[in-house]
């Protein structure tokens, strides 16, 4: 055999262990497993004891945490799903006390996630099933989709001070509302009073120009809140929509306002 013939012996040989060596390789081109982290998920139908008041149940996973609500409380904390078991740590929750049957709704949505409920994902929906329950869920982007700023009424659901979410009976009461219409005109109540202004939005911004009330008073406390209202639509502000929930966030005084859609 030639030197060249041997080289080129030498050459398939070579070819033949790279060819091998990627192609082990692409064994581990599996795709991740899916996970509802990053989400937010809300019921759609329950087996078992219904959530009182009706609910819904609310789930938003971020950065390895859970949100909850099933109507009253909004409960935080660590959340791990590994295994296809849904398991939560301490979990901080505030502390409004709800009217009618919705007063149990925290007691059965603590009874579940304190189970380690199974859960199952397929497409949009999620399955939770533990403590004699389960629980369908959809992608609320899926059930909800995000509902546009103009022409929407939104009602205030929480009070976002720089280190704090706040919610109260008070803030329930007074039940704030915002409209900007299409051409920028702001209408609503601040709680107390009516108010009207203008808006500018530019994107993700919303800049409030004199934003006036009428001249009633009301309980100290629904003052306070109304005083809150105003502060937070004083100016430029930061507005993020996730389905019928908007949030907005004054950029010179950390102060701002949660909303659900009406």
């Amino acid at each position: 055999m030639s030197a060249t013939h041997r080289w080129c012996g030498v050459l398939l040989a070579a070819s033949v262990a790279v060819l091998a060596g990627c192609s082990s390789d692409s064994g581990d081109d599996t795709p991740p497993t899916e996970s509802p982290m990053g989400k937010a998920y809300v019921s759609t139908a329950v087996t078992g004891t219904p959530i009182p008041g009706g609910g819904p149940l609310t789930l938003t996973f971020t950065d390895n945490r859970i949100t909850a609500t099933a109507g009253c409380n909004t409960a935080s904390g660590p959340v791990t799903l590994d295994g296809g078991t849904l398991k939560v740590g301490e979990l901080a929750s505030t502390l409004m006390g709800c009217p009618g049957d919705t007063a149990g709704a925290d007691e059965w949505m603590d009874g579940l996630l304190r189970a380690s409920p199974e859960w199952k994902l397929e497409g949009p929906d999620l399955t939770l099933s533990g403590n004699g329950l389960t629980v369908r869920m959809q992608d609320r982007k899926v059930a909800q989709p995000d509902k546009p700023l103009a022409g929407t009424t939104w009602v205030v659901t929480a009070l976002l001070r720089p280190e704090a979410e706040v919610r109260s009976v008070a803030l329930d009461e007074a039940r704030p509302t915002l409209t900007i219409a299409p051409d920028g005109a702001v209408s609503g109540s601040a709680g107390c009073n009516r108010m009207v202004g203008k808006a500018e939005v530019a994107g993700n911004e919303v800049t409030f120009d004199g934003i006036g009330t009428t001249k009633m008073m009301c309980d100290a406390a629904i003052m306070e809140v109304e005083q809150q209202v105003l502060e937070a639509l004083n100016g430029k502000t930061t507005s993020t929509i996730d389905s019928d929930t908007l949030t907005l966030r004054n950029t010179a005084n950390g102060t701002g306002l949660k909303f659900r859609a009406e």
